[in-house]
């Protein structure tokens, strides 16, 4: 059963397109029913979930506390070596983690965990890398997709529907 999820952001998360304006500041858009299926994921069965992500930004921080997400590490080279640390703090496997990323240097980590995702925007090698190639693209609901795969897997559904009726 999956305990962990674990999401890039650019190119996952949001499109991959980072706008600043003429001030400097920093622009991402992030998906609503993407962050419904995590809150559902971390508020309601009380689940982990973890971004692990190689750039560093503010928005992204606010993201992940408005998502309840527990483990935020930014400005990540090897993000298996991060995983790991966290796995050690949840008493956690590898195989009780799914994950999602969409570039080069998500991959050691996808071919690592118990089941791995790539937006259908990813880059090639990523999605010959995953389990599973998802239909829709990063930002635009592909980590909501990987979710309901992983509620239906674990028979969790259920649970999913009642929460909302």
């Amino acid at each position: 059963m999956i305990e962990l999820l674990v999401f890039d952001v650019d190119g996952t998360l949001t499109n991959g397109d980072i706008m600043y304006s003429s001030s400097g500041e920093e622009f991402k858009t992030f998906n609503v029913n993407d962050g419904f299926g995590i809150v559902f994921w971390t508020k309601y069965l009380g689940k982990k979930a973890a971004i692990i992500t190689g750039r560093n930004s503010v928005i992204v921080e606010k993201r992940a506390k408005e998502l309840n997400i527990s483990h935020l590490y930014q400005g990540v080279k090897n993000k298996l070596e991060v995983l790991e640390e966290i796995l050690r703090k949840e008493s956690l496997e590898l195989s009780q983690v799914a994950a999602i990323g969409d570039d080069l240097n998500d991959v050691r980590m996808l071919k690592s965990v118990g089941i791995s995702f790539a937006p259908q925007n990813a880059i090639q090698l990523v999605k010959d890398s995953v389990n599973i190639v998802c239909e829709k693209n990063g930002g635009s609901g592909a980590a909501r997709e990987m979710i309901d795969y992983i509620l239906k897997k674990d028979d969790l559904e259920e649970e999913f529907l009642n929460a909302w009726v």
